[in-house]
Parts: C-alpha cells; sequence; structure tokens
C-alpha cells in the first residue's frame, strides 16, 4: 500500500510518500501554507490535492508527542486534522509519533553544503520522511504468495514422465 505522510507544522507542513511493500520512503515536498490561514481551508486544499497528486491508500500524521509519553494541546491539534482528513477524503488515518524528526532531518543535512534557508526548506519534508520510515517500519512485511496446490478436479498434466534411462 502507497502511503502520504503528513508533518503538520504551523507555517510549512512536510510531506513524503512511502510503500509497505519496499518499506522506502521519500521527501515528497513542503506545503508552505500556515495552519492556521483561512480557518485552515488553505492547508486543507493543498493537503487534499497533494493527496489526488500522490494517490494514497492511506495517511500517517506526525503526531507530536512529548517526552514523557503524554499528548499535549499540540496532538490534539493534529488529531483533529487527522479527522478531518480522514473524513474529508475517506481514507484512513495513521497516527505516528514524530519525536526527534526535526533532530534527524537537521542531522542528515549536516556538512551538506545547503544553505540555512535551504535547509530550512527541506527539513519539514525530510522529517515526514523519517516519520513514515518509522511508520512502515512497524508494519509486518507482505507474505509471499504461495504456490498453487493442483486442486483434486484438475486435469494431468499433459506430459507424461520421462523414460528411465531418457536423458533429461
Amino acid at each position: 500500500m502507497r502511503y502520504l505522510c503528513i508533518d503538520l507544522g504551523d507555517k510549512r507542513t512536510g510531506l513524503a510518500v512511502g510503500d509497505a511493500v519496499t518499506g522506502f520512503a521519500s521527501p515528497a515536498g513542503v506545503l508552505e501554507v500556515p495552519v492556521g490561514a483561512n480557518a485552515g481551508a488553505e492547508l486543507q486544499r493543498a493537503i487534499v490535492k497533494a493527496i489526488h497528486q500522490h494517490g494514497p491508500g492511506a495517511l500517517v500524521l506526525g503526531l507530536p508527542i512529548n517526552m514523557d509519553d503524554t499528548e499535549g494541546p499540540r496532538a490534539k491539534l493534529v488529531r483533529a486534522w487527522g479527522v478531518r482528513i480522514g473524513t474529508l477524503t475517506g481514507l484512513k488515518v495513521h497516527y505516528q509519533d514524530e519525536r526527534l524528526t526535526s533532530a534527524d532531518a537537521d542531522w542528515q543535512m549536516a556538512r551538506s553544503g545547503l544553505t540555512r534557508g535551504q535547509k530550512k526548506a527541506k527539513r519539514d519534508a525530510l522529517a515526514a520522511a523519517t516519520i513514515l520510515r518509522d511508520f512502515l517500519s512497524t508494519i509486518p512485511p507482505p507474505s509471499p504468495p504461495q504456490p498453487r496446490s493442483p486442486s483434486p478436479t484438475s486435469p494431468p498434466s499433459p506430459l507424461p514422465p520421462p523414460a528411465p534411462g531418457a536423458p533429461v
């Protein structure tokens, strides 16, 4: 299944896409729309557009859990957005702990040669990719396809077995 991860931010929202079969997650961009713009309607439109663009089967939202494992006001806001987007799109919404993902994104960009502004522009998408990678690691790998056994009513094989001593 294909997933779209949304790392909701006050000014920027990071996006990442990934697949449960491969376990890969990649940054997919940043929405430069403040969460409160027009009571959230502008960000909602931008997220729905991204959903149509990437065609996920489900969504993953980064959930800001406190270091003591409690959920504060920001986590409640993210859950409310999850309900809002899930209801609007009909997609299942999953939540994934996002603790330290921005620090991980900063670490990934350390010594990259990017300017501070360039790093800032990429940080949220990289954090979303880390969130999605963490989420995908919790999904059990898909089972390999099982060989089909012949059914009792299947016709016999049209080839006879080789004769003893014949080259195979």
